[in-house]
């Protein structure tokens, strides 16, 4: 137990006593010295302020009277909290094209300060934790702090948004519902007020975001949830049927670890084969998974989504003819 922690125990054991705890029960509870106990003390009486009352021989606890008012200042973590949440600083700022990297340097430095603080001085090799960013797609910074502060604030947002499919540019003024970063691109589920529909956009395909002065709309999370994670993939919508698949026997070492969808369902095959069954709305996203695996993936039904994966491997095929 390193020093942070001990400090965060101690007060937690001290804050709830009701009666004089004794230096031996204390080290028990630490796992330290007598004299780590008495220095630790000591730097919480003199160092922070702790109301502590009490003496070697009879015990320490805090105050009654002013226990309820304490609680220790700033930032306290242990050293795998910070390290989980120097890790996810890291992740955060090299994704997304570095488009949170200026918002997150504040917390950089004080994650960074406190690990050097808890080594005795020492810098961490923040640079061993490594963040590759696998096919992301270049992110303007002010439409996307313009939408994150729209979902955090509650207010309805208006924007230009450049559809991927047929590049047509069309005004939208919706009421967002939450941000959800998906292979490492952002988007936006909310609610579009012109369609009076639940939509998600691609942030990236977002120009000249406008914060508006009215409310936002809410909608239930549970009803986010049934339409918008209902189906396979990000654009998925309410679910027309199930897919089922079947993996190679190779494949199934990594696809029985995946997690393809929330209500997916996967069982192997007495020949080594993995069928997995998810819900779909929409084919696209599915059957690009899908292709990804080549001749270790075959789509068994429904027979419409088997049809489109036999049309695209054969114009896929006619490349190279």
């Amino acid at each position: 137990m390193d020093r942070y922690e001990r400090i965060t125990a101690l007060h937690r054991t001290l804050k709830a006593a009701r009666y004089p705890i004794n230096v031996k029960r204390l080290q028990e509870e630490l796992g330290c010295s007598r004299a780590t106990v008495y220095r630790d003390l000591a730097f919480l009486r003199d160092g922070l302020m702790a109301p502590i009352v009490g003496d070697g021989e009879a015990g320490f606890r805090y105050d009654p009277h002013e226990s309820d008012r304490f609680e220790l200042p700033g930032l306290w973590l242990s050293s795998e909290e910070l390290h989980a949440l120097l890790a996810a600083q890291q992740l955060l700022s090299r994704t997304g094209g570095g488009v949170l990297s200026s918002a997150m340097a504040p917390l950089q430095q004080r994650v960074e300060a406190l690990l050097a603080e808890q080594a005795g001085g020492e810098r961490w090799p923040v640079e061993r934790v490594r963040v590759i960013p696998h096919r992301t797609r270049k992110l303007d910074e002010a439409s996307f702090r313009t939408v994150a502060s729209g979902v955090l604030e509650r207010r309805r947002l208006s924007f230009e948004y450049r559809a991927r499919s047929t590049d047509e540019k069309t005004r939208r003024n919706v009421s967002p519902q939450r941000i959800t970063h998906y292979r490492d691109n952002w988007y936006l589920d909310a609610w579009d007020h012109d369609r009076e529909a639940l939509r998600s956009f691609s942030v990236d395909r977002m120009s000249g975001a406008q914060l508006l002065k009215e409310a936002a709309t809410d909608v239930a999370e549970a009803d986010l949830d049934h339409h918008l994670a209902g189906s396979y993939g990000i654009f998925s919508g309410e679910p027309k049927g199930w897919a089922t698949i079947l993996f190679s026997a190779k494949a199934a070492r990594w696809v029985a670890d995946e997690r393809w969808h929330s209500k997916q369902q996967g069982r192997f095959l007495p020949d080594g084969r993995y069928e997995l069954k998810v819900p779909y709305s929409a084919g696209r996203e599915l059957l690009m998974d899908v292709l990804h695996y080549g001749a270790d993936a075959e789509i068994v039904e429904p027979s419409s989504l088997r049809a489109q994966a036999r049309t695209l491997l054969d114009l896929a095929r006619s490349n190279y003819d």
